[in-house]
């Protein structure tokens, strides 16, 4: 963004120009809380593209994230899966970065056939080395596999049909943003997010994921994990500005040689829509957390609605049957 952190302080405040007078100030206050405010003004869809080929996992996104967003420290505990201690994106971890550890079965290095790939992992993205002498022990194939997760901001969202309260709404960025003061904690939203983000918060008792900065955005900073990133791998910007990025990326990494490196999530399927948040990756999508094929709860719901009727009525049918034979 061309807006620096420190022009903003810069700007001049705009002056209070409300009439003066008590009554009117009285009035003013009454009828603020129920007064319709107005409607932002539509922006281009702002969202994030991850390229997770250059992420060097040093989690400079989930310390700004919870600095910038004041959320409660966790994940102290060892959990023995790497260096991820956070384990899963919550209410207070809005940004976790993912530790996959791809290395061989380990064998003696006389059972490995000389230049066989093991067959644990898919590792094409990487040459493979020819097996060094025995005198220096396993072979030296493996690789790690990191990626920063979020919020996906899918442009029809599960979350958001879902919510009975109108608390989930797309903002003038076409992001998905949660309306604490209006959200009751039913967590159907919960139930409805195919990628596992929202959580309900045990302190507040409410829905919370990535807002994805929007406080910043407002004041044309980018967001503030993004922002930190040392490598360039969280990048944000117009939705459709990143998507041609990414398809860039793509074309160069497979012209060197990593052909299984792909885009996931920047185009609509026959199940699901396209996110505001995809990334670039280079193995399948499982393997970093993320479902193969997401789709939306209601593709079922017709079926759901059809085995709801059938119950009703064969319920009804029995208990009819049952009190006309019990009035004989």
């Amino acid at each position: 963004m061309a807006i620096e952190e420190l022009d903003v302080v810069r700007r001049p405040q705009a002056e209070d120009t409300s009439p003066h007078g008590w009554f009117v100030a009285l009035l003013e206050r009454l009828l603020v809380p129920i007064r319709r405010g107005k409607r932002p003004e539509p922006q281009p869809a702002h969202g994030f593209y991850t390229d997770t080929t250059v992420c060097i996992g040093c989690k400079a996104c989930e310390v700004a994230c919870k600095q910038w967003n004041q959320l409660p420290a966790d994940g102290f505990e060892f959990t023995g899966d790497s260096y991820d201690n956070t384990g899963e994106l919550s209410a207070s971890s809005w940004r976790h970065v993912k530790f996959v550890e791809q290395f061989p079965t380990p064998e003696p290095i006389s059972q490995l056939v000389p230049q066989s790939t093991p067959q644990r992992f898919s590792l094409e993205v990487l040459p493979t080395p020819a097996p060094v002498p025995q005198t220096q022990g396993q072979p030296d194939w493996g690789r790690w596999l990191m990626m920063s997760d979020v919020c996906k901001h899918c442009v029809a969202a599960p979350c958001q049909q879902a919510c009975p309260t109108g608390a989930i709404i797309y903002n003038e960025f076409a992001n998905v943003y949660i309306q604490p003061d209006i959200c009751n904690g039913c967590t159907y939203c919960v139930a409805a997010c195919p990628f596992g983000v929202i959580t309900r918060s045990m302190t507040s008792g409410h829905a919370r994921k990535c807002t994805l900065c929007y406080d910043r955005q407002k004041d044309g900073l980018m967001p503030a994990c993004a922002k930190v990133c040392p490598t360039a791998s969280i990048q944000f910007g117009p939705i459709d500005e990143l998507r041609k990025r990414a398809r860039k990326r793509v074309e160069e990494l497979q012209a060197k040689g990593v052909t299984s490196a792909h885009v996931y999530g920047d185009a609509a399927t026959e199940t699901y829509t396209e996110l505001h948040s995809f990334y670039l990756l280079v193995d399948r999508p499982e393997v970093y957390g993320l479902p193969e094929k997401p789709f939306n709860p209601w593709i079922h719901m017709m079926g759901d609605y059809l085995r709801t009727l059938l119950t009703g009525a064969l319920t009804f049918a029995v208990l009819l049957a049952v009190f006309l034979l019990w009035s004989k």
